[in-house]
C-alpha cells in the first residue's frame, strides 16, 4: 500500500517570508512548491484585465474556463494556469489587493480550494498561503505559521519589489499591508489565522535561514 502524500503547511500575512522558506523547504525535502497565493494572484489579474462584474453568474463562467496544474519540484516548482506559466504581472502589490478582494468570495476560495486539494492528493508538497493548516489542508502532517511586525514586512516587500525593478514608496507599501492584514484577518470565510495546531514562529528579527532551521528540527526524515 502506498504512503499517502507528505503535506507541509506554512501560513501567514505577506511579507513574513514564507516563499523563501517554502522553497527553500521542499527544495531540501525533494518535493513540490505549492504558491496559492499566485492562484488568488491570477484568479483577481484575469477578472480585473476583462473588466468583469464580479456576480456570481459571471464569476463561475469564468472559473469554469481555467485550470491550475503544478509543475516540477524543490525550486523549480510553479503554477500553470491553462497550462500558461504564471509570470511577474501578477506580482504587483495592486494584484495583490485584487486576490485579497476576489479570496473574500466564497465561489473563489471554493474553486481554489478544491484546485489544491486535488494538487495535494497526488503529490508530497510545502503548501504555502493563508489558510493552508486550518482549512485546505487540515489533516495536514506538519503546520506551520509564520508573523512579522508589519513595519518589517513593509520593508522587506520594498526591498523584494526594487528587486524585481519596481520602486515603490515604504509608506504605501506599510499602508497595503496594514489595509490587506485587516481584510484578510476579518473576512468571514477562512480568516487569516494560524491552525489550532499550527508552530507559530515571529520571523521580525530572525534571518531566513534561522527560521528554516527551527522549522526543519521538527520535520521527522
Amino acid at each position: 500500500m502506498n504512503n499517502p502524500p507528505l503535506i507541509i503547511t506554512i501560513d501567514g500575512p505577506a511579507g513574513v517570508g514564507k516563499t523563501t522558506i517554502a522553497r527553500q523547504l521542499a527544495g531540501n525535502l525533494g518535493i513540490a512548491y505549492l504558491d496559492t497565493g499566485s492562484m488568488f494572484r491570477a484568479v483577481g489579474w484575469m477578472l480585473a484585465q476583462g473588466n468583469l462584474v464580479h456576480d456570481q453568474d459571471t464569476i463561475m463562467k469564468f472559473l469554469a474556463d481555467i485550470r491550475f496544474d503544478l509543475e516540477g519540484r524543490g525550486w523549480d516548482s510553479f503554477i500553470t494556469l491553462n497550462k500558461q506559466k504564471l509570470g511577474l504581472e501578477i506580482r504587483t502589490e495592486e494584484v495583490g489587493m485584487w486576490a485579497s478582494n476576489v479570496g473574500k468570495l466564497e465561489i473563489v476560495r471554493n474553486f481554489l480550494k478544491k484546485a489544491q486539494q486535488i494538487i495535494g492528493a497526488s503529490t508530497s508538497l510545502v503548501a504555502e498561503g493563508r489558510d493552508m493548516g486550518s482549512v485546505v489542508f487540515p489533516d495536514a502532517r506538519y503546520k506551520f505559521f509564520l508573523d512579522a511586525s508589519p513595519g518589517v514586512r513593509a520593508a522587506r516587500r520594498q526591498s523584494q519589489l526594487a528587486g524585481m525593478g519596481n520602486q515603490t514608496d515604504y509608506g504605501t507599501i506599510l499602508d497595503q499591508i496594514i489595509k490587506r492584514d485587516e481584510q484578510d484577518r476579518n473576512r468571514p470565510i477562512a480568516p487569516l489565522k494560524p491552525a489550532p495546531d499550527a508552530i507559530i514562529i515571529d520571523t521580525s528579527f530572525i534571518s531566513p535561514d534561522a527560521v528554516f532551521n527551527e522549522i526543519r528540527k521538527y520535520l521527522i526524515d
